[in-house]
């Protein structure tokens, strides 16, 4: 294909598109309204698209100006993160990664996975990033970070996943609930309990999940209270507020003031998975794909 506009021209329409008024974005990039104008004129001619419907009153993208300005944003931000790479490795960074991580994977499989990147590859330098499992669907595709450790399964077009972790839901109740002895509850025994849970913005997918579990299992739990973070549930389960349903991987937190129980089913579980762009992975992200392929074979999704 070949491209008959430049970067200058891009991001004056950007400027444009984003105020939709040719002064305010003119002053912006810091040149003349004419010159602007020019600008955006002939990167229309390059195109061959109308991509603002003007009046003298107002300015509007046209459909073209529309699906224009959703893929020149994406190509933005990638040349902006390609040269910051660049950058790092011009300074002598030979490598960085961004990871987004949620409660189950933080307070599970992925504090071993990063310490054995970290002593292997000690000159990568890792950032983290907390993020829920549906905010890094749009993190992914959009390139915003280079891997996911969320609640799966996950379908997304150019997105690759890899199980990290699998593990069995399991019932947290105050330490004196009178069924905090057991070895092991159905769902139906909770029916009548008053239920914690974390909040609709940082865990809809795993309320979704445990929602569906119970309504099948012939009830809709009575959520009492919620909480943003894991402590803040088990704060509140401890606090005797009500009972709560997680990973298994709360076993790794030493608290004598709640009871942990298991479900009588091995079905009811909880799916960690890493994902990541197929198409646009950095060196330091296939070092860590095939870390992570080593540590936890016999676990890919294709």
């Amino acid at each position: 294909m070949n491209i008959r506009f430049d970067l200058r021209q891009v991001r004056a329409f950007l400027a444009v598109a984003s105020t939709l008024h040719f002064k305010q974005a003119a002053e912006t990039l810091c040149i003349t309204q004419p010159a602007l104008s020019r600008l955006i004129k002939g990167l229309e001619e390059s195109i061959g698209a109308e991509l603002f419907s003007r009046t003298t009153r107002q300015v509007e993208l046209t459909m073209a100006g529309k699906l224009f300005m959703e893929e020149c944003q994406q190509a933005i931000t990638h040349l902006e993160r390609a040269t910051h790479l660049a950058q790092q490795a011009a300074s002598g960074d030979i490598g960085h990664l961004s990871i987004a991580y949620n409660d189950f994977s933080i307070n599970g499989v992925l504090p071993s996975i990063l310490d054995t990147f970290k002593e292997k590859y000690p000159d990568i330098s890792v950032d983290l990033v907390y993020m829920p499992s549906h905010s890094q669907h749009k993190a992914l595709l959009d390139h915003e970070i280079d891997v996911g450790f969320l609640i799966g399964p996950l379908a997304l077009d150019g997105i690759d996943t890899f199980r990290a972790a699998l593990e069995r839901i399991v019932v947290i109740l105050p330490k004196r609930h009178h069924l905090a002895a057991r070895k092991q509850l159905s769902l139906k025994e909770l029916a009548d309990e008053k239920f914690i849970l974390g909040t609709e913005s940082g865990w809809s997918e795993f309320r979704h999940y445990i929602f569906t579990i119970c309504m099948n299992a012939g009830f809709t739990p009575q959520v009492v209270q919620e909480a943003s973070t894991s402590s803040g549930i088990f704060g509140l389960v401890a606090a005797n507020m009500g009972v709560s349903l997680y990973s298994d991987c709360i076993k790794r937190f030493q608290r004598d003031d709640i009871a942990i129980v298991p479900l009588d089913r091995d079905d009811y579980s909880v799916e960690t998975i890493a994902a990541w762009s197929c198409a646009y992975a950095t060196p330091s992200s296939r070092l860590f794909q095939e870390l992570l392929h080593d540590k936890l074979s016999g676990h890919d999704l294709g």
